[in-house]
C-alpha cells in the first residue's frame, strides 16, 4: 500500500510534559483513519502536527512521500475541518468558500467551478447568498468542509468537527462525511473521542492514551479483539464486562475460575499457552452473553436480574453473577423483573482474556 501521511518518530513536548512520545503511524493512499481517544491523549496535538500548527519536539513527517515537517501549513497540500468551524462572519457562503483561492490568485473561472462542485457534494448550493449568522450549525460545517474541500488537496484533517452539533445532526452529517470519502477517496484523518463516529466512519482506528497508540487496526478487529484492557472497556457502550478470576485446570483442560464459580474457555483462541494459577480478567461484551438462551453443548450459570433498563430496540439488563455485575444486553420485547433468576451463556469465541497483571490480551 502507497502511504499518503508517514509519521516516523514523531515527539512533542511542553516543557517537562511528554504529549507525544516517539510516535510512528503509516496512512494508506485514500485511508480513512480516526484517531480516536478520551481528552489529553494527544490526539488533537498529533493533528496539529500534521497539520504544521505545531512544531514538534523532535521525528519527522511526510505527506505524499515529501518532507513536510517544516514546511508552512499552506504548503502541505491539506484542508483542514475544525471544531468551531471558524467562518467569516462577514462574507457570505460562497465568499468564505472561495477566499482562500483568491488570496492564492487563483483564476475566476476556477474558483467558480470549485464553488459551484464543493456546494452541489455538500448540497449548500441555496446558501450560498447567506451570511453564516443566518445558518444552523450543521449548515456551517457543511460550509467548513466546503473550505476545505475547494483547495482540491490530497489530505483532509478533521478535528471533532461534530462534537458541537445535537445528537441527530451529528448522525446525519457523519453519513455525509463517510459518503464524501466513497466519492472523493482522499486521504482522511479524523480526530474524535467518539466511539460511534470512530466505528462507522474508520478504515482503521487508532486508539490513542497518554500520547502513545495503544492499537491501529480495523473497526471489527478494534471491537472483538481489543489488544488491551483499556481499549477494551474504552470502545462499546456500555462497556465490556471484566471478571476477575484465574485459570484452573479440570479435565485436563484450562478453565477460567471466578468466586468458586468455573467457565469453560472452550472457543476461545488464545494466542499462548493458558498456565493453571495464572490471574486473568474475562471480557465479554453485553450483548455476546445469552440470557435462558441454552445452546446445545454451552454451559450456563445463574444469575439474578438487579435492574431492567429498556432502551427501545433493545433493554439492557444489570445482573449479578459470580460476585459481580454485569451488564447484558437483550432483545427489547423480552422483559425481565429484577430479582427474576436466570441463566447465562457465554459466547467464548467472542470473549477477550487478558493478563490481571499487564492488561495485555493473552
Amino acid at each position: 500500500m502507497q502511504h499518503s501521511v508517514s509519521i516516523k518518530d514523531l515527539s512533542l513536548s511542553f516543557g517537562s510534559v511528554n504529549v507525544l512520545q516517539d510516535l510512528n503511524l503509516d496512512i494508506g493512499e485514500g485511508e480513512f483513519l480516526v484517531l480516536l481517544g478520551s481528552s489529553g491523549c494527544g490526539k488533537s496535538t498529533l493533528l496539529n502536527c500534521i497539520a504544521g500548527l505545531l512544531e514538534p519536539t523532535g521525528g519527522q513527517i511526510f505527506i505524499k512521500d515529501k518532507n513536510v515537517t517544516w514546511e508552512e501549513p499552506k504548503d502541505r497540500g491539506i484542508g483542514m475541518v475544525f471544531q468551531s468551524y471558524a467562518l467569516y462572519p462577514q462574507m457570505t457562503v460562497e465568499k468564505n468558500l472561495s477566499f482562500g483561492l483568491q488570496v492564492a490568485r487563483m483564476p475566476k473561472a476556477e474558483i467558480d467551478k470549485r464553488v459551484a462542485r464543493a456546494a452541489e457534494i455538500l448540497q449548500i448550493g441555496p446558501l450560498l447568498k447567506r451570511k453564516p449568522s443566518a445558518l444552523s450549525g450543521g449548515q456551517r460545517q457543511r460550509v467548513a468542509i466546503g473550505r476545505a474541500l475547494v483547495r482540491d488537496v490530497d489530505v483532509f484533517l478533521f478535528d471533532e468537527p461534530l462534537s458541537n452539533l445535537d445528537a441527530k445532526l451529528r448522525s446525519e452529517l457523519r453519513v455525509e462525511i463517510k459518503r464524501l470519502h466513497q466519492s472523493l477517496k482522499n486521504t482522511m484523518i479524523y480526530v474524535t473521542h467518539d466511539q460511534i463516529e470512530a466505528l462507522t466512519l474508520a478504515d482503521r482506528i487508532a486508539i490513542m492514551k497518554s500520547g502513545v497508540i495503544q492499537q491501529l487496526a480495523d473497526p471489527n478487529t478494534i471491537y472483538n479483539a481489543p489488544k488491551n484492557m483499556f481499549v477494551a472497556g474504552f470502545i462499546g457502550s456500555p462497556s465490556m464486562n471484566f471478571l476477575r478470576g484465574e485459570i484452573v485446570e479440570k479435565g485436563g483442560k484450562p478453565v477460567f475460575t471466578v468466586n468458586g464459580v468455573d467457565v469453560s474457555l472452550d472457543g476461545y483462541a488464545a494466542g499462548e499457552a493458558l498456565q493453571p494459577g495464572r490471574k486473568v480478567v474475562l471480557g465479554v461484551r453485553p450483548e455476546h452473553v445469552k440470557v435462558n438462551e441454552a445452546l446445545a453443548g454451552i454451559e450456563t450459570h445463574q444469575a439474578t436480574v438487579d435492574i431492567e433498563e429498556p432502551m427501545g430496540a433493545d433493554n439492557l439488563l444489570w445482573l449479578k453473577h459470580a460476585g459481580h455485575t454485569m451488564s447484558v444486553r437483550v432483545a427489547g420485547a423480552r422483559r425481565f423483573a429484577p430479582g427474576t433468576a436466570v441463566k447465562l451463556s457465554f459466547d467464548m469465541g467472542l470473549a477477550s482474556l487478558f493478563d490481571a497483571q499487564t492488561e495485555e490480551r493473552i
